[in-house]
Protein backbone atom coordinates (compact mmCIF):
# COMPACT_ATOMS: atom_id res chain seq x y z
CA UNK A 1 0.00 0.00 0.00
CA UNK A 2 2.86 2.35 1.03
CA UNK A 3 4.81 1.64 -2.20
CA UNK A 4 1.15 2.23 -4.21
CA UNK A 5 0.93 5.52 -2.32
CA UNK A 6 4.26 7.04 -3.12
CA UNK A 7 3.85 6.16 -6.66
CA UNK A 8 0.68 7.83 -6.83
CA UNK A 9 1.67 11.07 -5.31
CA UNK A 10 5.17 11.06 -7.13
CA UNK A 11 3.02 10.77 -10.39
CA UNK A 12 0.62 13.43 -9.00
CA UNK A 13 2.53 15.72 -7.22
CA UNK A 14 5.64 15.87 -9.52
CA UNK A 15 5.65 14.24 -12.98
CA UNK A 16 2.28 15.25 -14.29
CA UNK A 17 2.82 18.74 -13.21
CA UNK A 18 6.02 19.35 -15.00
CA UNK A 19 4.25 17.26 -18.42
CA UNK A 20 1.60 20.24 -18.01
CA UNK A 21 4.16 22.58 -17.96
CA UNK A 22 6.01 21.49 -21.10
CA UNK A 23 2.75 20.90 -23.20
CA UNK A 24 1.25 24.56 -21.73
CA UNK A 25 5.08 25.80 -23.14
CA UNK A 26 4.41 23.66 -26.86
CA UNK A 27 1.22 24.83 -27.33
CA UNK A 28 2.17 28.16 -27.44
CA UNK A 29 4.86 27.74 -29.64
CA UNK A 30 2.67 27.69 -32.82
CA UNK A 31 1.77 24.81 -35.09
CA UNK A 32 0.93 21.86 -33.00
CA UNK A 33 0.52 19.16 -35.80
CA UNK A 34 4.55 18.97 -35.78
CA UNK A 35 5.98 20.11 -32.45
CA UNK A 36 7.43 17.07 -30.72
CA UNK A 37 7.01 18.30 -26.96
CA UNK A 38 3.75 19.08 -27.68
CA UNK A 39 2.41 15.98 -29.10
CA UNK A 40 5.31 13.43 -26.63
CA UNK A 41 3.97 15.84 -23.38
CA UNK A 42 0.27 14.77 -24.44
CA UNK A 43 1.54 11.24 -24.91
CA UNK A 44 3.05 10.87 -21.80
CA UNK A 45 0.32 12.98 -19.93
CA UNK A 46 -2.39 9.92 -21.21
CA UNK A 47 0.32 7.44 -20.00
CA UNK A 48 0.10 9.31 -16.75
CA UNK A 49 -3.46 9.93 -16.38
CA UNK A 50 -4.25 5.94 -17.10
CA UNK A 51 -1.43 4.82 -14.47
CA UNK A 52 -2.95 7.12 -11.62
CA UNK A 53 -6.64 5.56 -12.67
CA UNK A 54 -4.85 2.75 -12.12
CA UNK A 55 -3.50 3.09 -9.11
CA UNK A 56 -6.26 4.59 -7.59
CA UNK A 57 -8.18 1.59 -8.44
CA UNK A 58 -5.39 -0.66 -6.36
CA UNK A 59 -5.66 1.54 -3.34
CA UNK A 60 -9.26 1.15 -3.31
CA UNK A 61 -9.30 -2.67 -3.53
CA UNK A 62 -6.26 -3.42 -1.27
CA UNK A 63 -5.89 -4.02 2.44
CA UNK A 64 -3.76 -4.04 4.56
CA UNK A 65 -3.10 -7.06 6.42
CA UNK A 66 -0.86 -7.61 9.40
CA UNK A 67 0.67 -10.76 9.34
CA UNK A 68 0.86 -11.37 12.92
CA UNK A 69 -2.16 -11.14 13.91
CA UNK A 70 -3.48 -13.83 11.97
CA UNK A 71 -5.34 -16.52 14.79
CA UNK A 72 -3.81 -20.01 13.46
CA UNK A 73 -0.46 -19.47 13.21
CA UNK A 74 0.14 -23.69 12.26
CA UNK A 75 -1.65 -23.05 8.67
CA UNK A 76 -0.48 -20.92 5.90
CA UNK A 77 -2.28 -18.24 5.21
CA UNK A 78 -1.61 -14.94 3.50
CA UNK A 79 1.96 -13.06 5.01
CA UNK A 80 3.45 -16.62 5.91
CA UNK A 81 7.02 -17.06 5.45
CA UNK A 82 6.74 -20.68 5.06
CA UNK A 83 10.10 -23.42 4.53
CA UNK A 84 9.93 -26.09 1.99
CA UNK A 85 11.18 -29.25 0.71
CA UNK A 86 11.40 -31.40 -2.34
CA UNK A 87 11.96 -35.06 -3.07
CA UNK A 88 15.27 -34.07 -2.72
CA UNK A 89 15.20 -32.50 0.38
CA UNK A 90 16.21 -29.23 -1.31
CA UNK A 91 14.59 -26.81 0.62
CA UNK A 92 13.28 -23.02 -0.21
CA UNK A 93 11.39 -20.32 1.97
CA UNK A 94 8.85 -18.22 0.62
CA UNK A 95 6.83 -15.71 1.65
CA UNK A 96 2.87 -14.86 0.62
CA UNK A 97 2.70 -11.87 -0.36
CA UNK A 98 0.32 -9.50 -2.47
CA UNK A 99 0.69 -9.98 -6.26
CA UNK A 100 1.67 -6.36 -6.36
CA UNK A 101 4.31 -6.79 -3.87
CA UNK A 102 5.89 -10.42 -5.61
CA UNK A 103 9.65 -10.61 -5.90
CA UNK A 104 10.62 -14.62 -6.65
CA UNK A 105 14.01 -13.61 -6.62
CA UNK A 106 13.83 -12.49 -2.74
CA UNK A 107 11.03 -15.52 -2.48
CA UNK A 108 8.07 -13.41 -2.09
CA UNK A 109 5.35 -15.22 -4.21
CA UNK A 110 1.86 -13.63 -4.89
CA UNK A 111 -1.02 -14.71 -3.42
CA UNK A 112 -2.53 -16.22 -7.01
CA UNK A 113 0.51 -18.16 -8.02
CA UNK A 114 1.12 -21.40 -8.07
CA UNK A 115 3.25 -22.29 -5.50
CA UNK A 116 0.74 -20.10 -3.01
CA UNK A 117 -2.38 -21.63 -4.49
CA UNK A 118 -1.17 -25.16 -3.85
CA UNK A 119 0.19 -24.53 0.26
CA UNK A 120 -2.77 -22.32 1.22
CA UNK A 121 -4.36 -23.40 4.29
CA UNK A 122 -1.55 -26.15 4.65
CA UNK A 123 0.07 -27.24 8.23
CA UNK A 124 3.72 -28.51 8.71
CA UNK A 125 4.30 -32.15 7.54
CA UNK A 126 1.59 -31.45 4.70
CA UNK A 127 2.49 -32.59 1.13
CA UNK A 128 1.23 -30.29 -1.66
CA UNK A 129 1.75 -30.64 -5.17
CA UNK A 130 2.19 -27.67 -7.35
CA UNK A 131 1.86 -27.71 -11.15
CA UNK A 132 4.84 -26.00 -12.74
CA UNK A 133 6.14 -25.41 -16.74
CA UNK A 134 7.53 -28.57 -15.78
CA UNK A 135 5.39 -30.87 -14.93
CA UNK A 136 3.90 -31.74 -11.66
CA UNK A 137 6.28 -30.90 -8.19
CA UNK A 138 5.43 -32.44 -4.42
CA UNK A 139 6.56 -30.12 -1.63
CA UNK A 140 6.16 -30.93 2.11
CA UNK A 141 5.94 -27.88 4.39
CA UNK A 142 8.91 -28.24 6.93
CA UNK A 143 7.66 -24.87 8.99
CA UNK A 144 5.38 -21.54 8.71
CA UNK A 145 6.25 -18.43 10.40
CA UNK A 146 4.65 -15.21 10.90
CA UNK A 147 6.49 -12.33 11.12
Amino acid sequence: MAALKARYDHLLGKERPEIVEIVSWAAGNGDRSENGDYLYGRKRMREIDRELGYLSRRMKACRVVDPSEQPNKARVFFGARVELADEDDERMTVQIVGDDEQDAGTGRVGWSSPIAKAIKGASIGDLRTVRLPGGLKEWEVMAVHYD
